[in-house]
């Protein structure tokens, strides 16, 4: 075969014109049905519902003349209740544990992610308005908006999981909107040494970092499993310690009893000015936490991140893109630059190298494998030059050997605090 020749792609199945209109008028007669009769959706059972749902969907099949087999209908039937209590088409994908993200790219084109490895999926809505509807739903409850004055916006569903949402007149082929799903059961450090995310050793470096108040930054792309990690080492946070934590789209899921959770307001469609990450972390200083949890850094907010994290927040810990170690301490460069920070390079380098203690970077392999690859220590400034010492690093290299762990400048600090033992 020409290895420049594109490999084939099944087509996936797609339901028929005539059974997503049967669908669409009944899911028009079930809900004048309900309103004829005074009944609201949120005070019938999904059992009751379901009664009401098989007797439209037969009443419609006879009227319109179409023959659907038994399974057809049940499957009519469960849709429709998806349609009406949840998140329409999404709802079987939402539901599956295997599932990490869900992409769609307008109403006939949705794919999803499993293993890291995307793939499309035989699902879509019947058109633009079908899933602007859904969007609706989905924005309404959480006070935001989307529309031609807002084309876009960060979401979250109710479990928490991260949604982003653009439409025309940004989005030329239609309403566009990646979901990034929560996990319901959340995962502990060993369970990320099982999938292969890191060694053993890598983590109980982090653990021990973590217990000793030791400010962290974990970088990587986007997917690589930043987030992630992030919970994972905030459960070795002891729960007597006050924590504040600030998202875009509140999608951290800490352990601790003592947490108070901020989220960030786009402008409001009465001209409401907007809350920024900024104004949340200067006034989460003034909240008496013992950490800050930053759920990115990727703005101004970065001169009060790092002002937390040398002035009595020990501990804090944050994510940011960035390629390596070296380019997430010039992304804080940057970020400080953008906000009209008046200091020196020399003095900003000083500033930065004695707020952050560690870099650990995270990374999605072509096969969809995500991987710690590097731990680094950040030890001060010579010469204008950043002082990095690595603990890990791993190689991309096939064949060779197993990472080890490097000697730790900050071994007396992490001494007598407990990894994954305990």
């Amino acid at each position: 075969m020409n290895n420049l020749t594109p490999p084939t792609r099944p087509e996936p199945v797609r339901l028929s014109d005539q059974y997503q209109q049967i669908q669409a008028e009944a899911f028009r007669l079930v809900l004048d049905r309900l309103e004829r009769r005074g009944i609201s959706v949120d005070t019938l059972s999904r059992h009751d519902l379901r009664h009401e749902v098989t007797t439209t969907v037969t009443s419609t099949l006879e009227l319109a003349a179409a023959a659907l087999n038994g399974a057809e209908r049940a499957r009519m039937t469960e849709e429709l209740l998806d349609e009406i209590l949840g998140y329409g088409p999404l709802e079987p994908l939402l539901n599956d544990s295997t599932v990490d993200d869900i992409i769609v790219n307008g109403p006939k084109r949705i794919y999803v992610e499993r293993g890291g490895v995307l793939q499309r999926v035989p699902i879509r809505f019947r058109d633009d308005a079908h899933l602007m509807a859904v969007i609706q739903r989905i924005v309404g409850p959480i006070g935001r908006r989307v529309d031609e004055a807002s084309p876009y916006c960060d979401a979250r569903l109710p479990d928490g999981s991260r949604v982003n949402i653009v439409v025309p007149p940004i989005a030329i082929d239609g309403p566009a909107m990646s979901i990034r799903k929560s996990r319901r059961v959340m995962l502990g450090a060993m369970d990320l040494v099982r999938r292969g995310l890191a060694p053993r050793e890598a983590l109980d470096y982090l653990a021990k970092a973590v217990r000793a108040r030791l400010n962290m930054l974990i970088i990587g792309g986007t997917g690589s499993g930043k987030t992630t990690l992030l919970n994972v080492l905030s459960a070795f946070i002891h729960h007597s310690e006050r924590l504040v934590t600030i998202e875009d789209a509140a999608e951290l899921q800490l352990r601790q009893d003592h947490v108070v959770r901020l989220e960030t307001r786009p402008p409001s469609a009465d001209g409401r000015q907007a809350v920024l990450a900024r104004d949340l972390v200067r006034n989460a200083l003034r909240m008496r936490p013992d950490r800050i949890i930053l759920g990115e850094v990727r703005g101004t907010e970065a001169v009060e991140m790092l002002q937390a994290m040398s002035t009595g927040h020990d501990g804090s810990m944050s994510t940011l893109h960035a390629n390596g170690p070296r380019d997430a301490l010039a992304r804080i460069e940057m970020l400080l630059a953008f906000s009209g920070l008046p200091i020196e390079p020399r003095a900003m380098r000083r500033f930065i190298s004695s707020s952050i203690n560690i870099i650990a970077e995270v990374r999605r392999l072509p096969d969809g494998r995500r991987r710690l690859m590097h731990i680094s220590e950040v030890l001060g400034v010579e010469e204008d030059t950043y002082r990095i010492q690595d603990v890990f690093q791993l190689s991309e290299e096939e064949g060779a050997p197993p990472p080890q762990m490097m000697r730790s400048a900050y071994a007396a600090r992490l001494q007598g605090h407990p990894g994954l033992a305990t």
